[in-house]
């Protein structure tokens, strides 16, 4: 059995209501869900299940939900297959799903503190002020310096934040400055500029009170030592005190995810194999846009557990 293989965690976009519906009462998930709800005082497993989608979305139940669901999927898997990664990283606020599996940080820790996190974001812009866009078909250079144009010439904010894929970057910042790059991004070639719904510029420069504030939180949240290298998303590094950890996280906040670098640093480690670890299955897609050598898979339900254990065989 191979083990040279990655685990990487979703963020947010990938919930759905019923996401864990298909473990059944599998004991690891129903642990987790117990966890959870102990940790944030509400029934956790009630709003995966049932919803309603629109609490669901609400980005200070959907950070600690996925959070909950990616922490239930990796103990589905180390259950059913005693197989720990070599190493591991989450998209956004997936990175602080990787730190919780990979034992710098506990779950009932974690999911307070992803809660305050996801409230100082939403706090830090009025909804409506700010925008983000999914730039499709362009290199990634070329939108960051269009953003950085666009910002020089109207005084808006706008900036690149995530750099998903080779031709897949997300643009975030104030609304007039995102659509105003999403204009001289088209001009420049991009083949689509969607507008994603959500509710903040996420990982811009707008978001710095937001990790002002989450500053604070983390220096009062224990962090132990990285019991595997988790590559994290602002400096595509693995940060192993909980000094450097916090800083790491702090700075996420406001700054952009380098995801298609994490992707090739896994790589550089000898990782052929990444497997998204809970609900969706858009960072394993990504993977395999990002290098064509990677093989990724899921794990999600028993169905696909079943299957990347196979794989890995």
């Amino acid at each position: 059995m191979s083990t040279t293989f990655a685990f990487v965690f979703p963020g947010q976009g990938s919930q759905a209501v019923g996401m864990l519906d298909a473990w059944g009462d599998h004991p690891e998930v129903q642990r987790t869900l117990a966890e959870a709800s102990a940790a944030l005082g509400e029934d956790i497993a009630a709003l995966i299940k049932s919803g309603p989608k629109e609490q669901l979305d609400l980005t200070t139940n959907t950070q600690p939900v996925m959070l909950t669901a990616g922490i239930a999927c990796y103990r589905a898997w180390l259950a059913e297959t005693g197989l720990v990664p070599a190493a591991a990283a989450g998209h956004s606020l997936g990175e602080y799903t990787a730190l919780v599996a990979a034992g710098a940080l506990s779950l009932a820790d974690a999911l307070p503190l992803v809660r305050f996190r996801a409230q100082a974001m939403q706090e830090a812009v009025p909804v409506g002020a700010g925008a983000m866009y999914a730039i499709l078909g362009l290199d990634g250079e070329v939108v960051r310096e269009t953003c950085r144009q666009v910002a020089a010439s109207s005084g808006e904010v706008i900036e690149a934040v995530n750099f998903n894929d080779p031709k897949q970057t997300v643009i975030a910042g104030s609304k007039a400055g995102a659509e105003k790059a999403a204009e001289a991004l088209k001009a420049a070639g991009a083949k689509r500029a969607l507008p994603l719904p959500v509710s903040a510029p996420f990982h811009s420069s707008l978001m710095k009170p937001a990790a002002d504030k989450l500053k604070g939180k983390l220096a009062t949240t224990d962090f132990a030592a990285l019991q595997f290298p988790v590559i994290n998303n602002i400096d595509v590094a693995v940060v192993g005190s909980a000094e450097t950890l916090r800083d790491a996280l702090y700075r996420q906040a406001f700054g952009p995810v380098r995801w298609v670098e994490v992707v090739q640093a896994l790589k550089a480690r000898g990782i052929h194999h990444i497997i998204e670890c809970g609900p969706g299955k858009v960072l394993a897609g990504m993977a395999k846009r990002i290098d064509g050598e990677i093989i990724s898979t899921t794990v999600l339900d028993p169905a696909s557990l079943a299957e990347a254990r196979a794989l890995l065989a």
